[in-house]
């Protein structure tokens, strides 16, 4: 069952301060936190990820922290399903389930479902990349585009996964991808969901985002990552994450340290772009503007005054 309506949602932009009133609003609500974070999964990888530490823990459960090991995968369908086991779960104890990160596809999903397709066909996929391989890396877009144009002008020419991936659904079932996710790609109405996005200045998020590099660089960032690989190799979600493949390029001598932060720094800055570019997108979300001075719980008050005033008559 999708609880939509007994939940909270609070996401925004890395280095927004979503952890911190977070925190503050489950303590507030009587409620407990899954995380809405695709990094945050990993055990080891807590630098990197801001990740709250074993105070935080103890003072409000957290769940969907530390559940993997880095070199696994974890699909969307994973996530949507381990969220909405942990949210009945809260719910009947008689807790409030708050999803706390900066994960848009999972914020979407938890919101939207998923489309899930066929399974996956392996000989498929490794054809469709010999093809790739032989004819060009334009050849599996060009190929998505005489069959599903409108996927095909939403994905890059090298995103040679989720092209593969279209393709594959598209001789799989007879129909285009995009056609089968349009069902998903429903919004909820604004008044039956709670969904708080933190906005910041763009000057100020970007601030906020060097001084936060600075410190998971300070805090020891670079040994976190040594750690990590020798317990083996990452797997290629964990190895992608920002921060993670810069310094793992740091290791490999690619870049020196201060090119490095620098690299995070910029890196950060673009995830953001990207991150807000989302929640653009999802008419759901409510925007909390946010100033240097303004206390958190002073945030966690809006939120709360904001979010009462949501209807609860639908169910999900």
């Amino acid at each position: 069952m999708r609880p939509l309506r007994h939940c909270w949602f609070l996401t925004g932009p890395t280095a927004s301060g979503k952890s911190a009133v977070g925190h503050l609003l489950a303590q507030r609500l009587g409620g407990e936190i899954i995380a809405m974070d695709s990094m945050s999964l990993y055990r080891g990888m807590d630098i990197g990820t801001a990740k709250p530490d074993e105070a935080a823990r103890r003072e409000v459960p957290y769940h969907l922290v530390d559940v993997l090991e880095p070199s696994e995968e974890y699909s969307l369908a994973q996530y949507v399903s381990a969220a909405w086991a942990a949210a009945n779960d809260i719910l009947g104890r008689g807790r409030t389930p708050i999803f706390v990160g900066g994960t848009p596809l999972y914020l979407k999903a938890l919101l939207r479902g998923i489309f899930q397709g066929p399974p996956a066909d392996w000989e498929l996929r490794e054809r469709l990349r010999r093809e790739a391989a032989e004819q060009g890396p334009a050849y599996l877009h060009e190929r998505l585009l005489a069959v599903d144009p409108a996927a095909a002008q939403k994905l890059k020419r090298g995103d040679a996964r989720r092209l593969i991936r279209a393709l594959e659904v598209c001789e799989k079932t007879g129909t285009p991808i995009s056609e089968l996710q349009r069902q998903f790609d429903q919004p909820v109405p604004r008044e039956e969901c709670r969904v708080f996005v933190l906005d910041w200045p763009r000057e100020a998020l970007y601030r906020r985002i060097d001084e936060r590099v600075e410190a998971m660089f300070a805090a020891g960032l670079v040994n976190e990552v040594r750690r990590l690989l020798a317990r083996g190799p990452l797997s290629r979600t964990a190895a992608q994450a920002v921060g993670y493949r810069e310094v793992i390029e740091h290791l490999e001598g690619r870049e020196d340290q201060h090119a490095t932060i620098e690299l995070v720094k910029r890196h950060s800055r673009q995830l953001a772009k990207r991150q807000l570019t989302w929640f653009r997108s999802l008419s759901e979300c409510r925007w909390i503007s946010m100033k240097a001075d303004t206390p958190s719980e002073q945030v966690v008050q809006r939120i709360i005054e904001e979010g009462a005033l949501v209807g609860s008559r639908a169910e999900f």
